[in-house]
C-alpha cells in the first residue's frame, strides 16, 4: 500500500521552529526550516539529526520548501545549508527570495554584533545560502526530477507567502505554511483550487479561535491608541518588518488625515524604505485596490508616519512607535519597551501571536515583573493590550480552506496541543477525513489509494484524427444501476450506493495528449487564446477559463506549458477521461490544427 511519512522537526505541537519533513513516493522535501524565538540556545533551531543517520543530507533530501520570509519559518536555514551541510535545491517565491537575506541579516546583527553569541551563521553564509535558491511563480509547475514536481499558491499572511502542492505520480501533499482567508487592507485572501491532495498540511495558530468582526477590532484600536495620545501617554507597537505593520501603518495614516492629529508616528529606521521598494516592485502580490490606485497614489508613501531615531524614545509627550521585532524578543521594540514600561501612562499593543519564552508572551500571560538580562527584574507599568491582527487563519478559515482543496487527510502543525486536538475532532465530524496532529519527532503514516500507471500501445489508442462533425454535447451514461445480491435477494440500487455499500472506490480512467503548437506568447496569453478559439467553436459546450490558468470543457482538462527546450513552443497538455474520449480526440485533433492569428 502507498503511504506518505511525516515528521514534524519543529512547529509539531508548538508554535515556532517550523520545519517539516515529507516522505512521499520514494521523495523526501523538507517543507520550511525555520527558528524558534523563544530560545538563545541549541534549541532555537530544529533537530536535524532525525533526517539521517547515515549519509549526507543533500543525497537524503531532493529539496527544501520555504513557505514565506518569517523567521520562525525560514530563519534556520543558512544554518542549515552552511553549517550542518546541505547542498540541494531551495525553493520560494521571488519576493520571498528577496527579503529573506534582509531579514536573517537585521537578526543576525542582533544575536551576534550586539549580544556576542558564537555558533551563528555569518553574513556571507547567508550569501552563500540564498545563491542555491530557485524562485518560482505563482502557479509555475516546478519539476524539481522526473518524478517530483511543486506548485506555488496564493497565501495572503505577508507579501510572498505561498502554499505549495507537492506531487509525485498520483501522489500529493499540499502544504499551507501560514495564511489568511480574509483579505485585509494590502493583501487579498488564500486561494487554492480543488486539488483533492492526498493530505493537506495546514497551520493551525489559531486553531479554536473565531474572530470578531474586523471593522471592530480596528475601531477598538484607534480608539486605544487616540486616548493614550490624548492624556500624554507614548504607544508602543512591535510589529515584523513587513505584513501587519503595513497594515497597520494604512489604518493609523488614514486616521490621523481624518482626525487632523499631531502627535507624531515613528517607524523602524530604514524597514520603511525597504518595505516601499519591495511593495512597488512586487504589487501584483497585492490587493485589488492597491494595483489600481497604485499609479496616482502609493499607499506605503506615508505623510504621517517618520523614521525613528533611538533617541526620540527619550522625548517629552505623546508619541506613536512601530518598532521590530514582533514578540519583544530582542532589538528596537525591546529596547523602547524597557524604557517605556515604568509609566502608566504609556501603552504596549501586541497585534499578533507571541511564542512561549518571548517578552511578549510573558507579559500577556500577566506577568509584570521581568526578569531581563543580567537578572535586572523590569516592573511593567504600562498598560498592556492584546488585539489580534494577526494574519493567520482563525479556526472558520482553516476549515474553508479544508472545503476549498477537499483532501482525502488533514495533518495540523503550527499551533498549541490542546487547541490542535479540538480541531482535529471539529475536522474528522465535519468532513469525515482523519485528521492528524503528531509532536516534534514523531513521525505519521498515511496510507494512500494505489495509483497503477498503465502503458497501452499505439497501435491500440491510434485514431483517426481527421476533424469531423463536432461529437454529440450530451455524455453517454456507462452505468445506469447496480443489481446487487445478497441473502438470494436481488436489489437495483444506483451505482453510488453500491459502492458505498460495498466499500468500493470509485476508478477513473483518464488519457492525456500532448500538442505542440507554435505561439511566442507568454503562457497565460497562449491559454486565452485557447480558450476564445474553442469558446467560439463549441457553442454548445460549458467552456471555462479557471482561476489556476487553465481551461475546462466539460470534464476535459486542458493546461499550457512552456517547452523545455524551445519558448516559442508551447505545450497544452489535453486529458480526459474515457466517457468523454470522442470529445477529447475531437479537441486534440483541433488543436493540432494550431490557432487562428486573429485569436
Amino acid at each position: 500500500m502507498p503511504e506518505i511519512k511525516v515528521t514534524p522537526l519543529g512547529a509539531g505541537q508548538d508554535v515556532g521552529r517550523s520545519c517539516i519533513l515529507v516522505s512521499i513516493a520514494g521523495k523526501n522535501v523538507m517543507l520550511d526550516c525555520g527558528m524558534h524565538m523563544g530560545y538563545n540556545d541549541d534549541r532555537r533551531f530544529p533537530d536535524f539529526s532525525y533526517i539521517t543517520q547515515n549519509g549526507r543530507l543533500t543525497d537524503f533530501l531532493d529539496c527544501v520548501i520555504i513557505s514565506h520570509f518569517h523567521l520562525d519559518h525560514c530563519g534556520a536555514l543558512p544554518y542549515f545549508s552552511e553549517m550542518v551541510g546541505y547542498d540541494g535545491p531551495i525553493y520560494m517565491t521571488h519576493p520571498t527570495k528577496a527579503i529573506c537575506p534582509i531579514l536573517l541579516e537585521d537578526y543576525r546583527k542582533i544575536t551576534v554584533d550586539k549580544k556576542g553569541e558564537t555558533n551563528f551563521f555569518t553574513s556571507q553564509m547567508i550569501k552563500d545560502c540564498m545563491k542555491k535558491v530557485v524562485a518560482v511563480h505563482l502557479h509555475q509547475t516546478v519539476q524539481v526530477d522526473e518524478e517530483l514536481e511543486i506548485k506555488a499558491y496564493y497565501a495572503g499572511h505577508v507579501l510572498g507567502a505561498a502554499m505549495f502542492q507537492i506531487k509525485v505520480g498520483c501522489e500529493s501533499v499540499v502544504y499551507t505554511g501560514d495564511y489568511n482567508m480574509t483579505p485585509d487592507r494590502h493583501l487579498g485572501a488564500a486561494w487554492i483550487d480543488k486539488c483533492r491532495p492526498d493530505l493537506l498540511i495546514s497551520e493551525s495558530t489559531y486553531a479554536t479561535t473565531i474572530r470578531d468582526s474586523k471593522r471592530c477590532r480596528e475601531r477598538d484600536f484607534l480608539k486605544k491608541v487616540h486616548e493614550t495620545v490624548e492624556r500624554g501617554g507614548k504607544v508602543l507597537i512591535p510589529v515584523f518588518a513587513l505584513g501587519r505593520a503595513q497594515e497597520l501603518c494604512i489604518l493609523l495614516e488614514t486616521f490621523w488625515e481624518r482626525m487632523n492629529l499631531k502627535a507624531p508616528i515613528y517607524f523602524s529606521t530604514g524597514l520603511t524604505e525597504k518595505a516601499n521598494h519591495y511593495y512597488k516592485l512586487f504589487i501584483t502580490w497585492t490587493n485589488q485596490k492597491i494595483r489600481k490606485t497604485f499609479v496616482q497614489r502609493n499607499m506605503f508613501e506615508f505623510k504621517h508616519i517618520k523614521a525613528f531615531d533611538r533617541a526620540f524614545a527619550d522625548n517629552p509627550g505623546p508619541m506613536v512607535v512601530f518598532a521590530t521585532p514582533g514578540m519583544l524578543h530582542a532589538g528596537q521594540s525591546l529596547q523602547i519597551f524597557r524604557k517605556w514600561a515604568g509609566n502608566e501612562k504609556n501603552m504596549v499593543i501586541m497585534p499578533g501571536y507571541c511564542v512561549q519564552g518571548t517578552v511578549g508572551h510573558k507579559i500577556l500571560s500577566g506577568q509584570r515583573k521581568l526578569e531581563m538580562e543580567g537578572r535586572q527584574i523590569l516592573e511593567v507599568k504600562m498598560q498592556v493590550e492584546y488585539m489580534s491582527f494577526s494574519a493567520h487563519a482563525d479556526a472558520k478559515g482553516i476549515m474553508q480552506l479544508i472545503r476549498q482543496a477537499e483532501p482525502r487527510n488533514v495533518l495540523l502543525v503550527h499551533g498549541e496541543a490542546k487547541k490542535m486536538e479540538f480541531l482535529k475532532q471539529k475536522i474528522e465530524q465535519e468532513f469525515h477525513v482523519s485528521c492528524f496532529m503528531p509532536a516534534n519527532g514523531e513521525t505519521t503514516t498515511i496510507l494512500t489509494n494505489p495509483c497503477i500507471p498503465v502503458d497501452i500501445s499505439l497501435g491500440l489508442l491510434k485514431r483517426e484524427t481527421v476533424i469531423g462533425p463536432l461529437p454529440d454535447a450530451k455524455k453517454p451514461k456507462l452505468m445506469h444501476g447496480t443489481l446487487l445480491m445478497k441473502d438470494n435477494s436481488f436489489r437495483l440500487v444506483s451505482p453510488e450506493q453500491a459502492l458505498k455499500e460495498l466499500g468500493l472506490a470509485e476508478h477513473q480512467l483518464r488519457f492525456t495528449c500532448r500538442v505542440h503548437i507554435q505561439d511566442p506568447r507568454k503562457e497565460h496569453e497562449t491559454v486565452l487564446r485557447v480558450y476564445n478559439h474553442l469558446k467560439g467553436i463549441l457553442k454548445d459546450y460549458s467552456v471555462q477559463h479557471l482561476p489556476d490558468g487553465s481551461i475546462t470543457v466539460e470534464s476535459i482538462l486542458i493546461q499550457a506549458t512552456a517547452h523545455s527546450e524551445d519558448q516559442g513552443t508551447k505545450v497544452l497538455l489535453v486529458s480526459w477521461t474515457y466517457q468523454d474520449e470522442e470529445l477529447g480526440s475531437y479537441l486534440t485533433s483541433l488543436l493540432k490544427k494550431g490557432l487562428p492569428q486573429s485569436t
